[in-house]
């Protein structure tokens, strides 16, 4: 389906969210003022002002890439909930989260990342996850395969009988309804632990250095460009409904994500309690 926009060069989207990074995030990593900092909802949900530059960078760049397009970003929806609507509509949206991890970005660790994913009309068709203090960049474009700096990569299949890896929601920002419905992951051969940016957590799963994941919440700059890195390695995901998650609906959640569809399956079943 990318192939509808025969002007895109996946390549000048690569050259963007690098140099929005280079320009935005990496001067600010371990540089931070304190004013520089901020809460939205509450004292674990931070933001700075490298997410909000990072993300005026990229709508920027990105919109000219593809004149028409939209931008759905966190920063944005933040600001005006109503934005979040584009995902729905018929235009192509680039769904932009500019520093994913912001907490660790803040403690001056080096595992977060931008993420970018082009969708129309709900469906993934590309995906750009960049992990700039890492130096790894990931991406995919929907059938054709998944990369990590221009290696391909698949996501295998668990090892038989060993317990399966699980990174699930971090009870910092889960509801005690949350918390209860993971709980059903505490069983014999689940070895579940919370998960840090979501979407280097979706690249392990990818690179089958974990097997699957648990999320509580649905949004789209957090998952989109992960689902389809996932996928494309090999993986899949499935809501308790039994039907993969969607970025242009209401999911039934929690929601399930697996180096293979057997896993998938099998963390999906133990979170609706089957």
């Amino acid at each position: 389906m990318i192939d509808e926009f025969p002007a895109l060069d996946p390549s000048a989207v690569d050259e963007a969210v690098r140099k929005a990074a280079a320009v935005e995030i990496m001067p600010r990593f371990r540089q931070l003022a304190e004013h520089e900092v901020d809460q939205k909802s509450g004292p674990h949900d931070l933001v700075t002002v490298a997410d909000r530059l990072a993300e005026e960078h990229l709508t920027a760049s990105l919109t000219r890439l593809l004149p028409g397009s939209v931008v759905v970003g966190e920063e944005a929806v933040h600001a005006d909930p109503d934005v979040y609507g584009a995902l729905r509509a018929d235009a192509p949206v680039w769904i932009v989260d500019p520093v994913d991890g912001t907490r660790q970005f803040v403690g001056g660790e080096p595992e977060f990342c931008t993420l970018v994913a082009l969708a129309l009309r709900g469906e993934i068709l590309a995906s750009w996850t960049f992990a700039p203090a890492l130096e790894e960049m990931s991406t995919a474009v929907r059938g054709q395969g998944a990369y990590v700096n221009g290696r391909r990569i698949h996501s295998g299949s668990p090892v038989p009988g060993a317990a399966l890896r699980v990174a699930t929601a971090h009870p910092l920002y889960t509801s005690e309804e949350d918390r209860r419905g993971l709980a059903r992951l505490d069983v014999p051969g689940v070895a579940a632990r919370p998960c840090g940016s979501a979407g280097l957590e979706y690249l392990k799963v990818a690179r089958g250095e974990m097997d699957a994941l648990a999320f509580t919440w649905p949004s789209a700059w957090d998952h989109a460009a992960g689902l389809l890195l996932v996928t494309e390695a090999g993986g899949a995901h499935s809501t308790v409904e039994g039907v993969p998650f969607r970025v242009d609906r209401d999911n039934a959640l929690p929601f399930a994500v697996g180096r293979d569809e057997a896993t998938a399956i099998r963390i999906r079943d133990l979170l609706r309690g089957a």
